[in-house]
């Protein structure tokens, strides 16, 4: 009989993507529905699948705003949470898997009120405030490492490791430099501040782009906001360089990107757990300094591991990326070592451990 999943998870790609590889790891037929926020990322992200999407209207998250727009936000929720009952209701699952973002809150609570078995999962070392809570309400948590057992219930805790995309295994690497245009001794050096963006990486891309270019072909995950200026950034390189800049607003090809790439400048998002081990590549992490500041667990789980170089956000401001990231290019044999470490921590058989999880939880 064909199993009834529910799924949410919104507001970074590292809570949409997680979903999207453990539902493509189930060899059983699956009926899905995602639940997410009608305004946020994941809608996009959701609707490029075969996948039916449902919106719930939410308000933000209720740390670091006044308290005025954090009861707003609450009221919201309270509104969504009903919304999600609705849901819940009508769509009668087995099981519901979540992996972080308050447009998870009403789903799990309404799940448990329906007493629907739940599965969280936890992408990031520490979890942030909507995790914490739910796991209360969880029957079981699914966590990337063993160090989040700290933070957790750890009775419920089953480490899975991170669910990463099927194409990240799969992907030759020499077709995916092709894929590029790179030549044999083209080094790539991959640039993102995650699913939107970050601006202060982006400025000191900015600042050292054209030693940045003279050293490798550069693509540069800008985020929409930035995406014209760093167009007319490279459109103000000497001529030479020009074609070695590759600057985008969002990049649905970024299993090639990572699969092709030398050496990765990022936050220390969740994905960076998963998908960097995959890959076997090398990377130079600035985790975000606020938000509970929870990517720097995730930062030096990576460099304590040897897979990574930690840049703070205060030096990447005063001292720019080019003091970093130019020994690691010049470098072939420390970043050989890199890539080695960096697959040690790699877990391919996380998807079909979740799959396992869930297919228990709805039994």
């Amino acid at each position: 009989m064909t199993m009834r999943l529910l799924v949410s998870g919104g507001g970074t790609g590292g809570h949409v993507y997680p979903i999207l590889s453990a539902l493509a790891g189930f060899a059983e037929p699956l009926t899905v529905l995602y639940v997410g926020r009608s305004d946020g990322m994941e809608q996009d992200i959701v609707g490029r699948t075969d996948l039916p999407f449902r919106g719930l209207r939410m308000g933000g998250g209720l740390r670091g705003v006044p308290p005025w727009v954090a009861a707003g936000n609450a009221a919201l929720m309270l509104r969504a949470g009903w919304e999600a009952l609705g849901v819940v209701r009508d769509f009668d699952p087995a099981v519901t898997f979540v992996t972080g973002g308050f447009v998870c809150v009403p789903v799990v609570l309404a799940s448990w009120v329906r007493r629907v078995p739940v599965l969280v999962y936890l992408p990031d070392i520490e979890p942030g405030l909507a995790v914490r809570f739910l796991a209360h309400f969880a029957t079981r948590i699914a966590a990337t490492a063993e160090a989040s057992r700290a933070y957790l219930p750890a009775h419920k805790v089953v480490v899975t490791g991170y669910p990463v995309r099927p194409a990240l295994w799969t992907t030759d690497r020499a077709a995916a430099r092709a894929h590029w245009g790179l030549e044999p001794t083209d080094r790539l050096l991959l640039v993102f501040g995650g699913s939107q963006g970050a601006h202060s990486i982006n400025m000191a891309v900015g600042r050292d782009l054209e030693r940045l270019t003279e050293a490798a072909v550069v693509i540069h995950v800008c985020g929409r906001d930035d995406e014209a200026d760093f167009a007319a950034r490279r459109a103000a390189l000497p001529a030479h360089l020009q074609d070695r800049y590759r600057p985008y607003g969002y990049l649905h090809e970024m299993p090639l990107a990572l699969v092709a790439a030398d050496l990765a400048v990022s936050r220390a998002g969740a994905s960076a757990l998963g998908e960097y081990p995959a890959t076997g590549l090398p990377s130079v992490l600035i985790p975000y300094p606020h938000a509970g500041a929870h990517q720097y667990h995730n930062a030096r789980h990576m460099v304590a591991a040897g897979a990574a170089v930690l840049l703070e956000n205060d030096e990447l401001r005063t001292q720019g990326l080019w003091p970093t990231v130019q020994p690691l290019l010049d470098d072939p044999d420390r970043r050989t070592t890199m890539v080695q470490t960096a697959r040690a921590l790699a877990r391919p058989e996380a998807v079909s451990h979740i799959g396992t999880l869930l297919t228990g939880l709805a039994a």
